[in-house]
């Protein structure tokens, strides 16, 4: 196993692909220093608050483009965890209110589709929870839990997913939100991990709730 290690001194001689894979796993492992432990505390406090006090609510998990598909992901965690869990844009959504949580995903936090529903979840007073990298985002302003996910540095003029895909606009190594979107999956993997230890939860229990008719 050992003789398969990649040392840093072999990484420059790598295909990009590879190379490109070590880069994007070191800055995982970077960001783990860089997110706040207190924001981490006040978003897992409430999910099991939430599931303690309120099994029967809702969370509502929204993103759009990659991002949808890291909040894809972590809902289908949450249902596994036991909790009643959708996701915006599918076909079966019920109405959120009072009590209910949303949960945005937007490495910008401007995203117009993703705020204009966290905007529409706080109308409706659930409490919105906010993973972006910018605290100060529109999206970030409104949440009642933000937490900063690390990823470029410096976004596209251009803010808006939609707009971006119809401008075409990529950049190289780690385009657009790669890197916000890779680290946002590994984090809420790891919430998903704490989750089960505050919930007494086993690998079992998320099994007997895991689809048995699948495509």
């Amino acid at each position: 196993m050992d003789e398969c290690r990649v040392h840093s001194s072999q990484v420059l001689n790598l295909p990009l692909s590879m190379k490109t894979m070590y880069d994007i796993a070191e800055f995982v492992i970077r960001s783990v220093e860089m997110i706040n432990p207190q924001q981490v505390e006040k978003m897992v406090e409430l999910l099991v608050d939430f599931y303690n006090t309120n099994k029967s609510g809702k969370v509502l998990v929204m993103g759009a483009g990659r991002s949808g598909l890291v909040g894809r992901a972590f809902a289908m965690r949450l249902l596994h965890l036991g909790y009643n869990a959708y996701v915006l844009g599918e076909t079966i959504v019920p109405a959120i209110g009072q009590r209910d949580i949303a949960i945005a995903i937007s490495g910008s936090g401007r995203t117009k589709l993703i705020l204009t529903a966290a905007e529409a979840a706080k109308e409706a007073k659930a409490s919105l929870i906010a993973l972006t990298s910018y605290y100060d985002s529109p999206l970030g302003k409104i949440a009642d839990v933000v937490v900063e996910i690390p990823g470029r540095t410096k976004y596209s003029m251009n803010e808006d997913y939609f707009a971006r895909q119809i401008l075409g606009i990529t950049e190289p190594l780690a385009p657009l939100g790669t890197l916000f979107e890779d680290t946002a999956q590994i984090f809420l993997d790891g919430i998903v991990a704490e989750l089960m230890m505050r919930l007494k939860k086993t690998e079992e229990d998320l099994r007997l709730v895991h689809a048995n008719i699948e495509l």
